[in-house]
């Protein structure tokens, strides 16, 4: 791998939920993975839309679904799917966490606040 390769297969994830999320008490519909850091974020049908934002701020054009049973990338840049290595565990988030989530977190009319 090079220094400017947008996939980094040897990274973690940086936790089982949006790392922006958790940190400020939100919720998300679906995750995905950060193809070159690791960082989790929630994605764009989601309220807070933290893994488009991160790749903006960062410049890590791609993705991961860590989804159970998903493992397609997105480029931003090119606004293609692509498929890629398998990245370091785990490849998605816990099985008994729900969809959306994290519990405790999703208000019941969740569904109004996508996007």
């Amino acid at each position: 791998m090079t220094d400017d390769s947008p996939i980094d297969p040897s990274v973690p994830p940086s936790g089982p939920g949006c790392a922006v999320c958790l940190a400020s008490d939100g919720w998300w519909f679906h995750l995905r993975r950060c193809a070159q850091c690791g960082l989790v974020g929630c994605c764009d049908s989601s309220p807070s839309q933290h893994a488009s934002k991160h790749a903006a701020e960062s410049g890590h054009r791609m993705i991961r679904s860590f989804e159970p049973g998903e493992d397609w990338f997105w480029d931003y840049v090119s606004e293609q799917f692509y498929e890629g290595p398998e990245l370091a565990d785990p490849q998605h988030h816990p099985l008994d966490q729900p969809v959306p989530g994290p519990a405790g977190k999703v208000p019941a009319d969740w569904q109004r606040h996508l996007h």
